[in-house]
C-alpha cells in the first residue's frame, strides 16, 4: 500500500495507516510515499499486483486515476475525483473519502445535519479537489447553495460541473472582503501562504465566522488559521480532515474499523517532531 502523489515526500499518511496496520495486528502489511506524477500513474498501477489492498492519491492524481479505474462510486462521479484505490476481484474500484472525512472533522466541532439547520452561509477558497470535496461535505450537511472564491475565476469550470452534479448552487467570486463578510462557515483549500489576503481580511470582520476549517496541516497554524482563532472563530485543521479520511481508506482496505485513536497519537506526534526539527 502507498500514497502517490507529486510531491508526497512530506505526506503524514504514511505515519497514520501503519499505525493503523499495527493496531489492527496486521503487522505484515506496509504502506510508503511514492513520488508519482500524471505520466507514471498508468505503469504503476500496472505494477501493482495482488499483494496490494489499495492506494491513496494526493495532488495531482484525484482526476487523472478516474479513466484508469474499473468502477467507482458514485460520490466520485458527483465530485470528479477519487482519492482511493482499492483492489479487489482484480478490479480497480475509486472511492472519495475526503468528503466524508470533512463531514466527520466537522462533526467533531459540532456541525452537524440536522442538528440546528445548514451550517452556512459558507464559502470554499479554492477550486481544486479539494474544494469539490467541500461542495460535498456540504451538501450533506444540508446546503444548498455555496459561495466560492477563487483568485482566477474562469479557471472555476471542474468545481461548477461538481456542484451541478451535486445539485448546489454556487457563486463564484474574487476573494474579498464583502466574500467574507457573510460567510459563518469558511473551508479554505488552497496551499499554505494562498490564503493570506483571507487572514488580513478576517481579523477586521465584525462578526467573525462561527469556524474557519483550512485543510493544510504543516506548517501550523498557517496565517489564516491563527487569524481566525485570534479573532474568536473555532478553528479546525487538515490534520482532522487527514485523519478522518484515512481512517476511512483503512476500512475499505482492510475491511475492519479504524483505530482512529492510535492514527491520532501517532500522526499528532509525527507533526510534534516536524516542528521540533531544525530547518533545511
Amino acid at each position: 500500500m502507498a500514497v502517490l502523489g507529486a510531491p508526497v515526500s512530506h505526506s503524514l499518511s504514511p505515519v497514520l495507516h501503519t499505525a493503523a496496520y499495527a493496531a489492527l495486528g496486521l503487522t505484515w502489511w506496509r504502506y510508503e510515499a511514492i513520488e508519482c506524477d500524471e505520466a507514471g500513474l498508468p505503469g504503476l498501477l500496472d505494477r501493482c499486483g495482488p499483494d496490494w489492498a489499495g492506494l491513496s492519491l494526493t495532488m495531482p492524481l484525484k482526476r487523472a486515476v478516474l479513466p484508469l479505474l474499473d468502477r467507482i462510486e458514485p460520490l466520485v462521479t458527483e465530485v470528479g475525483g477519487a482519492n482511493t484505490v482499492v483492489f479487489a476481484a482484480a478490479q480497480r474500484l475509486g472511492y472519495n473519502t475526503d468528503a466524508p472525512g470533512m463531514v466527520r472533522a466537522l462533526a467533531e466541532h459540532g456541525v452537524e445535519a440536522g442538528q440546528g439547520g445548514p451550517a452556512g452561509p459558507a464559502l470554499i477558497l479554492g477550486a481544486g479537489a479539494t474544494a469539490c470535496a467541500a461542495l460535498a461535505a456540504l451538501r450533506d450537511l444540508g446546503e444548498r447553495s455555496v459561495t466560492v472564491a477563487v483568485r482566477e475565476p474562469a479557471r472555476a469550470g471542474d468545481l461548477l460541473a461538481a456542484a451541478d452534479r451535486l445539485g448546489l448552487a454556487v457563486t463564484v467570486r474574487p476573494l474579498d472582503f464583502p466574500a467574507l463578510t457573510e460567510a459563518r462557515l469558511v473551508i479554505s483549500t488552497v496551499p499554505a501562504g494562498a490564503a493570506d489576503l483571507a487572514a488580513r481580511i478576517i481579523t477586521q470582520l465584525v462578526p467573525v465566522p462561527r469556524l474557519v476549517f483550512d485543510v493544510v496541516y504543516h506548517p501550523w497554524p498557517t496565517a489564516l488559521a491563527a487569524a481566525a482563532r485570534r479573532a474568536g472563530a473555532t478553528v479546525v485543521g487538515g490534520f482532522d480532515l487527514l485523519l478522518h479520511q484515512a481512517a476511512l481508506q483503512v476500512e475499505l482496505m482492510t475491511g475492519r474499523p479504524a483505530p482512529v485513536g492510535e492514527m491520532r497519537q501517532a500522526g499528532l506526534a509525527e507533526l510534534t517532531r516536524r516542528a521540533g526539527r531544525p530547518a533545511e
